[in-house]
Parts: C-alpha cells; structure tokens; sequence
C-alpha cells in the first residue's frame, strides 16, 4: 500500500517520505479501513515537529482522523461491518498506523457511521475536531436555553462548536474571530452573533448582544489569553471548557475571581476522554450528522504526495477550516 511515514521528527519536507508499505492485516477487535481521506490536525503537526515530545513509535504513520470503507475485519468484529463508511479519530495517537496511507487498521471502536450523504473528505474533518467541540460544549453540563461564547469560531473546532451547541439547543450562540473572512465562515455555522475581537470590544459585545444577559458557558480555544475577557462575560454559576492555551501556557489564574461566582474550569484533552464521554459523543455526532446539523468546514484538500504542504497550511495558521489529504 502507499503511505507517508517518518523516522525522525522535523520539518514536513525534510521527514516525510511517501513509499509503499506491506499492508497491515486486522488483529482481534480491530477493523481495516480502506481509507479515502485522511485530516490533518494541529496535534498530527505537533506530533510530526515533536511539540508534543519524542516519538512513541520507531515508525510513525500520521494523522489520528480520516474516513473510508471497512475493508477487514479482525476476530470479535461483526463482519457486516464489511463495506461500512466509516470516520475514524485516534488511529496516530500512540499508535504507529495513522490514516495517511491507503490502509489502516484500528480498534473497532475508534470508527463510527459516516451517513452516505457526508462525503470521504467531510468525513475526514470530523474526529478530533468534532469530539473535541462535543466535550468542548457539554463539558458544564446542557446548554438547551443558555448563552454560549464560543472564541475562534471559524476554527475546525470552533466551527464545530458553533453548530452542535445549536443543535442541542442554546438560546443564543455568540463567537469571536479575527477577520471578516473568518466572520462569514462562523456565520455560515449558524452563529447568531460575530465580534471580531480585533474591531470590536468582546465584553461589550457581549453584554449589548445578550441584553446584559452574560454568557452561560465559553467554549474556548486559547485559556490563558483570554480568561480575563471570560470572567468579564461570564455570570455566576457559568462554566468555561478549553482545549488550548498556546499563547499562555502557564496562565495565572484568578481563583477568587473563579470561586466567588461559582465559575467552572473544565479542560479537554479529546485523545484520554472517558469511554462514556467518547461513547455520548460520537452518538451525539452521529445523530448531528444524520440531521443535518453538523457539516465541517474544508479548507483545502491535497493529494497524498503534497502532504508536506498540507502540513504547512497548518503550520501557517491562515486556514479556515479543515485542511484534508485526499488518499
């Protein structure tokens, strides 16, 4: 099968190498996926760099998301999964066999229904952004009828966020983004009101758009930087959940501030969630899928020798959406 692996950690052009590999063969409680679209995520170019450490394999097949057709399956595994379109996320964690290349095997578990009117490369944007939005909204507990500020809308994850926190029924979805072309991405996901940080006040944004309301719940892309502007939103009993904080990676924290108004912390790290937690939202995903309410966003999508470049839009952070590699 043709593959792009590493050896060594580095930049995309110097590491990664695109050959033919024996194909893998599914073990007990395992699926082979014939794969037709592999994503690329921030966490795939941090593994790839070594922002995230040393490698945990000698060879390393990138790229934990993907979707494509069950081709295999190992012991335990129904075969009537044979033939199913799948969406597959945490195929590179830890694990040598990622989703850039024309066959992976993964646990079972690790794949989920892809309905047939989603296409390979939508498929391919779900996994780590889509599980990640999931727990990124839910994680304070429902929020049919309350506020929710979801920052960096026009994110892979952002945008997710947008629409699932929609279809579980917020009152009200507000963003923020940084341009107008990112403006019209976070529209489209349904956002009932934009604030682009950079023109705008957030905190009075906030407070003109929900009427003085306040917000329930932030689903937020970068903790540290922006916690100030959180506490300045948020009412009491209201809840923020991160998934990042790269600019400030050791933010101090107002704990008083925190605890006078019962605010809560929740941090998400969507490769260790629970299995119940991994079960709800994959269901959940699915269910938003089916319905109509979850489409991804793509950026661009490349053919599998110009995975390098794949891996600079990433790296170059201009993109505005998923960017995907077409297997």
């Amino acid at each position: 099968m043709r593959a792009i692996w590493y050896e060594t950690q580095g930049r995309a052009e110097n590491v990664l190498t695109l050959s033919e590999l024996d194909e893998p063969q599914p073990g007990p409680g395992e699926v082979a996926v014939w794969i037709k679209a592999s994503g690329v995520n921030p966490s795939d170019v941090k593994m790839r760099t070594g922002a995230r450490g040393p490698m945990a394999v000698a060879r390393q097949i990138p790229h934990s998301d993907g979707a494509g057709v069950i081709k295999a399956v190992g012991e335990g595994v129904d075969p009537a999964r044979i033939g199913e379109r799948v969406w597959t996320f945490n195929a590179a964690f830890q694990r040598a066999g990622g989703t850039c290349a024309e066959v992976c095997v993964l646990p079972a578990e690790f794949t989920a229904p892809l309905p047939d009117a989603v296409s390979f490369d939508a498929g391919a944007a779900l996994g780590v952004p889509a599980l990640t939005a999931h727990r990124a909204v839910t994680a304070g507990g429902p929020v049919d009828g309350r506020v929710v500020l979801v920052t960096g809308g026009a994110g892979a994850v952002g945008h997710q966020a947008i629409q699932l926190a929609k279809f579980f029924g917020a009152a009200q979805v507000l963003t923020t983004v940084s341009s107008p072309e990112k403006a019209e991405a976070a529209w489209a996901a349904g956002a009932d009101e934009v604030i682009d940080y950079r023109r705008q006040d957030v905190a009075e944004a906030v407070e003109s758009a929900t009427n003085g309301h306040g917000v329930d719940h932030v689903v937020e892309v970068e903790f540290g930087a922006n916690l100030r502007q959180s506490l300045a939103v948020l009412r009491e009993h209201g809840s923020i959940a991160s998934y990042g904080s790269e600019g400030e990676r050791t933010p101090e924290l107002a704990f008083y501030d925190l605890m006078f108004r019962n605010i809560s912390v929740h941090s998400v790290f969507v490769y260790k969630l629970t299995l119940e937690q991994r079960a709800r939202a994959v269901s959940d995903v699915v269910r938003a899928l089916g319905a109509g309410a979850l489409t991804p966003r793509l950026d661009r999508v490349f053919d599998l020798e110009e995975t390098a470049d794949a891996h600079r839009r990433v790296e170059d952070a201009v993109k505005i959406g998923a960017v995907v590699v077409r297997v």
